[in-house]
């Protein structure tokens, strides 16, 4: 259960547990899963340095077509040049997908003219932005190829290219609460969701991530090992403790965060178990 007492907070929680959506990657498997979602949910699709942006829209077009709601992450590397994004950018407003996300992505080379997000935003502003919203990435535990100066630099070049921040999947909540006060400070003023790690089986989780493929594991493991560490602790992995953290962050208006990037491995099931479990010991606690 997650620890919650102030009744606004409970509250708070609740809307952000119920409005959370879950990121999948594309494998042979996971449209099966996707049907434990309630209908018109909304889902990310990750953009994978081994299968590149293609994928990603291919799959995002399979899953639309099934009724849900998809985010496309259209990792800047992955795209080559501007006529690719404007083929991109063609597909999906085809398919009626007016959110996209953009990071810079995971490839250690672009294979085309993009090394950065903020590159290949600025082209998308140029060539007439179709999208009713854009995601960029931020990283309140830091990035391993950027200093924090940095990271914040480039968050202040994006925001106006841009419609609201998801975060890196978080661990301290103390160190979130101190980097969502000072990115306020310094004047970004984009609406934040919070990247939080679903239900992890831990022997689930290892298989998962092979699945990935095994250059997308190592890379992985190798910059998340901060977070592999974590979950590996126990058996099965819950959120309950770290959201009883946050939970104080949701009703700070001036913070402005408005939900949850689930980062479900795959584990869409587990999630949803979890997720009616935790809103209905929330109810319990707001009726108590």
């Amino acid at each position: 259960m997650i620890p919650v007492r102030d009744p606004l907070e409970s509250e708070a929680m609740a809307s952000a547990v119920r409005k959370a959506y879950v990121e999948i990657f594309p494998t042979s498997t996971i449209v099966e899963r996707l049907a434990v979602l309630q209908p018109g949910s909304r889902v990310a699709v990750t953009c994978s340095p081994a299968k590149g942006v293609d994928e990603t829209i291919a799959f995002s077009e399979t899953i639309t077509r099934l009724g849900y709601k998809v985010i496309p992450h259209l990792a800047a590397r992955a795209v080559r040049d501007r006529a690719h994004l404007v083929d991109i950018t063609s597909q999906l407003t085809e398919l009626g997908i007016d959110i996209i996300f953009v990071p810079g992505g995971d490839a250690a080379k672009p294979v085309g003219s993009y090394s950065t997000a903020l590159d290949l935003l600025r082209d998308l502003a140029e060539i007439g932005n179709p999208f009713r919203r854009i995601g960029i990435a931020a990283h309140p535990e830091g990035h391993p190829d950027a200093s924090d100066a940095e990271l914040i630099e480039a968050l202040q070049s994006k925001q106006p290219l841009a419609h609201y921040l998801v975060t890196q999947m978080c661990f301290d909540t103390r160190r979130l609460g101190t980097w969502l006060r000072d990115i306020r400070e310094r004047g970004i003023v984009l609406p934040v969701w919070l990247g939080i790690p679903g239900v992890s089986d831990r022997a689930a989780l290892l298989k998962t991530s092979l699945r990935i493929g095994v250059g997308d594991s190592l890379r992985f493991l190798k910059r998340k090992s901060a977070v592999v560490g974590h979950l590996m602790r126990t058996k099965n992995y819950t959120p309950d403790e770290l959201l009883g953290g946050i939970a104080p962050m949701l009703v700070d208006d001036a913070l402005n965060v408005r939900g949850f990037h689930v980062f479900c491995f795959n584990q869409v099931e587990p999630f949803e178990t979890w997720r009616a479990q935790a809103l209905s010991g929330l109810m319990h606690a707001e009726t108590a």
